[in-house]
């Protein structure tokens, strides 16, 4: 398992515009339903974007870059944001039905 957080912040005229842009992402996640794959994103009061991603594949290979909207959404984020965006990996420590384990 391949465990990754990836944070930014948005201009806050651009938010809206990213969220919707995120939204198409899970729109065609549920069509495509690609395996492998555990995608969530957060939005912030601060329009701090938090995308939690997680892959079977070691390497962190995933799905997700070959999706179209994936491609759109990834078109000019760094234009939308104030602060760039940060990839951490991520381990996880504790959860409690959170990520849909039980």
């Amino acid at each position: 398992m391949n465990r990754r957080l990836i944070s930014y912040r948005t201009k806050p005229e651009m938010a809206n515009q990213n969220a919707d842009l995120v939204a198409a992402v899970f729109k065609e996640l549920a069509v495509e339903k690609p395996a492998g794959v555990r995608y969530m994103t957060l939005r912030l009061d601060d329009d701090t974007f938090v995308h939690i991603v997680e892959t079977e594949a070691d390497d962190g290979s995933s799905a997700l870059p070959k999706l179209g909207a994936f491609q759109a959404f990834q078109s000019g984020v760094r234009d939308r944001c104030a602060e760039a965006p940060v990839v951490r990996h991520a381990t996880i420590v504790g959860n409690y039905r959170m990520l849909g384990e039980d």
